[in-house]
C-alpha cells in the first residue's frame, strides 16, 4: 500500500463544492464555547456535503484564527449563518418543514443506529454546549432526540467527535444506500 498524495484525492475546489448537490442536512451549534470544536464541525460538514451550518448564541463566527486552525479553509466552502437565539431558529426551521433532531441523551431518545432518515425530508441536527448540552427549550421543540450509545465511564463525547459520528452515520444512510 502507498499513501495517496493530496493531488491524487480528486477533491472539489471551493467553487465546485458550492455548486455541488448537498445532502438535505443542516447543522445547528447551540452555544458552543470552543473555537476548535467549531472549526472541526466546519471541516466535518465539508467532508459530508452538509447544506448549511447555523452558529447560535455564544458560538463564535469566522473569520477567527482559532476556528481556522481546525477548519483548514472549510469556512470558505460550507454555507453558514449566525442566529442569536437557537429557539427562534428552530421555530423558523420547523415552519420550513425541517425535522429537528437534537443530539442529546433524553427520555425516549432514539439510538443513532436505529434512526432512519426519510427520503425527501430535510433535517437539522442540533449539537449543544460542551457542558450543558442542547438546551431543554430546544429539546422540547425537537421532533426527535438522537442518542449516540456509549458503553464506558464517561457521560458524553466531545461535540466535534459527536458531530463526526452523527454526520457520517446520516450521510451514509442518505447517500450510500
Amino acid at each position: 500500500m502507498r499513501k495517496l498524495k493530496n493531488s491524487e484525492l480528486n477533491r472539489l475546489n471551493v467553487e465546485e463544492f458550492k455548486q455541488s448537490e448537498k445532502i438535505p442536512l443542516i447543522v445547528v451549534l447551540d452555544n458552543i464555547r470552543s473555537l476548535n470544536n467549531i472549526g472541526s464541525v466546519f471541516r466535518t460538514s465539508d467532508a459530508f456535503l452538509i447544506e448549511k451550518i447555523y452558529l447560535c448564541g455564544i458560538t463564535a463566527q469566522p473569520p477567527h484564527k482559532e476556528i481556522h486552525k481546525t477548519a483548514l479553509g472549510a469556512t470558505e466552502a460550507v454555507d453558514w449563518a449566525y442566529a442569536q437565539n437557537t429557539e427562534e431558529l428552530v421555530r423558523q426551521l420547523k415552519s420550513e418543514h425541517v425535522q429537528i433532531l437534537s443530539i442529546e441523551q433524553a427520555e425516549n431518545s432514539t439510538p443513532l443506529q436505529s434512526f432512519s432518515p426519510v427520503e425527501d425530508i430535510k433535517y437539522a441536527v442540533i449539537f449543544g454546549n460542551e457542558v450543558k448540552g442542547v438546551s431543554q427549550e430546544v429539546v422540547n421543540q425537537s421532533d426527535h432526540c438522537i442518542e449516540i450509545p456509549q458503553f464506558g465511564t464517561k457521560h458524553s463525547l466531545n461535540i466535534a467527535v459527536s458531530c463526526g459520528i452523527v454526520l457520517w452515520d446520516i450521510f451514509s444512510k442518505m447517500k450510500l444506500k
